[in-house]
């Protein structure tokens, strides 16, 4: 496919010749550029019953199930903030909104619990969004002291899912 600047180049072009329109099609896709028509105007209908077809039914395409890695945020807790466990502490937050999955599946156990020691590679946990399983990786080095989001719950972006005290 032509790059951006390819495409901007050939509408430089085409202004610049007597030509109105340029069609080109290429092995991964068709470009169709078309100059706009100054010269003939056409005044607006004032009022046109149009027959439109109804849009035909088409099915959901079929997804296996995906995984991505995604890095999640993190920040210390704030030290005004009641919330704010023990010093050495950092939250692991969602990086997108979806569903909160503690395990693989339902019958396995969970990726982490209190106690687990995690690495900055260690998955903790998954986050579906738009039929997209993405595994949540800890990117710090510690063991978790308390599990925050619940299991089979929606989670917004930003949204604390774990604490971790720091190794």
């Amino acid at each position: 496919m032509l790059k951006t600047s390819e495409i901007r180049e050939l509408i430089r072009l085409l202004d610049e010749t007597s030509v109105h329109e340029l069609h080109i099609e290429l092995e991964d896709g068709k470009i169709h550029i078309k100059k706009a028509d100054t010269l003939s105007y056409a005044p607006p209908l004032s009022h046109v019953d149009v027959p439109v077809a109804a849009p035909a039914a088409v099915p959901a395409p079929v997804v296996s199930e995906v995984t991505t890695s995604v890095t999640p945020t993190f920040t210390p807790p704030a030290e005004s903030s009641a919330a704010a466990a023990e010093e050495g502490t950092v939250l692991i937050k969602s990086p997108m909104v979806g569903t909160f999955y503690a395990a693989p599946s339902p019958t396995s156990p969970p990726y982490v619990e209190v106690g687990s020691k995690v690495t900055e590679k260690t998955v903790v946990c998954i986050v579906e969004a738009m039929k997209l399983m993405n595994e949540i990786e800890a990117d710090v080095r510690g063991e978790i002291v308390e599990v925050i989001a619940e299991n089979g719950h929606l989670v917004e972006y930003g949204q604390p899912l774990f604490r971790v005290k720091l190794a």
